[in-house]
C-alpha cells in the first residue's frame, strides 16, 4: 500500500527548502512516506513532520534536519524547534517554518550542518571546494 502524499506543491517553504537541499553536491530528492526527503548518500533533510506520543503535533511546513549535538542542545530550548517522531531519537530536530518569519540563511546553515553529518567525505570535500547554499546566500 502506497503512503498518502503529505504535502502539496506550493506549500509554504517547500520551494526554498528544495532549492537549498538540491544545491548540495549530489543531493537528490525522493518522496518517501509521503514527504519530500533529501539525501546525499544518507538522508540529511525532510520537508514536513511532527511529534509522536499522546499529544501528537503535526508541522506540515517544517524542516527536519540532523544537527551536531551542541547545536541541538541550544536549539531544542526554542519554541520554534521540536523533536520529531521517528527521527528524534537519532538526534534530529524539526524547525517549524510557520513559527515566525523564517531566516533562510539560518535554514541554509542548519541544512549545511545536517548535510555534513550525512554525506560521504568526498562530497564534503567537494562542498568545501565549491561552496554550498549556505555560502551562496
Amino acid at each position: 500500500m502506497e503512503h498518502p502524499q503529505m504535502f502539496r506543491e506550493g506549500d509554504f517553504g517547500l520551494d526554498e527548502v528544495r532549492d537549498l537541499a538540491l544545491g548540495f553536491p549530489d543531493a537528490e530528492e525522493k518522496v518517501t512516506f509521503g514527504r519530500p526527503m533529501f539525501r546525499a548518500g544518507k538522508l540529511f533533510a525532510v520537508y514536513g513532520g511532527g511529534t509522536k506520543g499522546p499529544e501528537k503535533l503535526f508541522f506540515p511546513h517544517s524542516l527536519l534536519f540532523h544537527p551536531d549535538e551542541d547545536t541541538r542542545r541550544a536549539l531544542v530550548e526554542q519554541d520554534r524547534f521540536f523533536v520529531p517522531g521517528y527521527f528524534g531519537p537519532a538526534g534530529w530536530l524539526g524547525l517549524d517554518l510557520d513559527a515566525e518569519s523564517v531566516d533562510w540563511q539560518e535554514v541554509a546553515e542548519l541544512m549545511d550542518e545536517s548535510y555534513r553529518n550525512a554525506a560521504p567525505k568526498r562530497l564534503i570535500a567537494r562542498l568545501d571546494a565549491e561552496g554550498g547554499p549556505a555560502t551562496r546566500r
